[in-house]
């Protein structure tokens, strides 16, 4: 036991401190509440104060920085200040996101709604958040947002995902799209879709093991994707419960067909 301790010890002398739950959430959420007045209804009384909260959102990412300070390739507070240039596209993106979800989903009743309640939107929008760090070659803190969003949705979006404009994920639950995903523009996912790769070896690290989905595609409730060379074409419909691990032209349905037989009671 004696030498298990040690062990143990000599791996918490040695490991990396990286940011509590807290600090991150804490960082999202007060994101969150300056992109969006209806996240959680906080009120900014007056132009001065919303710049005071912007500057003590970017303490609180200087401070995720400073974590993983010996990782980065610039300094902490640069990082903060290309972060937040870059923010305001990232924010325009969210809007057509929040948009694409209002137009395509007949229950939605407004932008508002969506930007609320919708757990699609939710993730849609840490990933894009921790993809705008990704870009910017932050470690570790881009995988522990997304982290946030799955916990809280049940999504899974890796930071590293290429995800076009107008993304729409609808009820969203099980959804995993991999680290080498590329999709389109306009495209809408249902719940339990998986865009996954054909094999797990290490050494594909740095491959490309994900699907790429292109324009105007949708993809229904429970398919399966895989495969780094596998591309669903534009204008497709992928249906519900389809594994697929090759691709698809444009402007194609791809279903699956179940034997179902019903034995009513006699």
């Amino acid at each position: 036991m004696k030498n298990f301790i040690n062990d143990l010890y000599e791996q918490h002398t040695k490991k990396m401190v990286l940011p509590s739950p807290l600090l991150v959430n804490t960082f999202i959420d007060s994101l969150m509440s300056i992109l969006f007045p209806t996240y959680n209804n906080k009120v900014f009384l007056g132009k001065e104060k919303l710049e005071e909260e912007i500057d003590r959102n970017k303490r609180q990412l200087n401070i995720l920085l400073l974590h993983v300070k010996d990782l980065l390739g610039k300094d902490s507070k640069e990082l903060c200040q290309d972060f937040y240039d870059e923010l305001p596209a990232t924010y325009q993106m969210l809007l057509l996101d929040a948009d694409a979800i209002e137009l395509g989903d007949p229950a939605a009743k407004n932008r508002e709604e969506v930007i609320r309640s919708y757990p699609g939107f939710y993730a849609i929008s840490i990933y894009r958040i921790a993809n705008l760090l990704h870009k910017l070659e932050v470690p570790f803190i881009p995988r522990i947002l997304t982290e946030v969003a799955h916990s809280k949705t049940g999504i899974d979006i890796h930071p590293g995902a290429v995800i076009g404009k107008s993304f729409f994920i609808d009820h969203g639950t099980g959804i995993v799209i991999g680290e080498t995903s590329e999709i389109g523009t306009f495209v809408k996912i249902y719940q339990g879709v998986t865009l996954g790769a054909l094999s797990v070896k290490k050494e594909m690290a740095e491959t490309k093991r994900h699907p790429t989905i292109e324009d105007h595609v949708v993809i229904y409730a429970g398919a399966t994707i895989l495969g780094g060379k596998t591309v669903i074409g534009k204008n497709s419909t992928i249906g519900g419960n389809v594994w697929l691990t090759e691709s698809v032209d444009e402007n194609s349905l791809v279903y699956h067909k179940p034997e179902l037989k019903i034995e009513q009671n006699r």
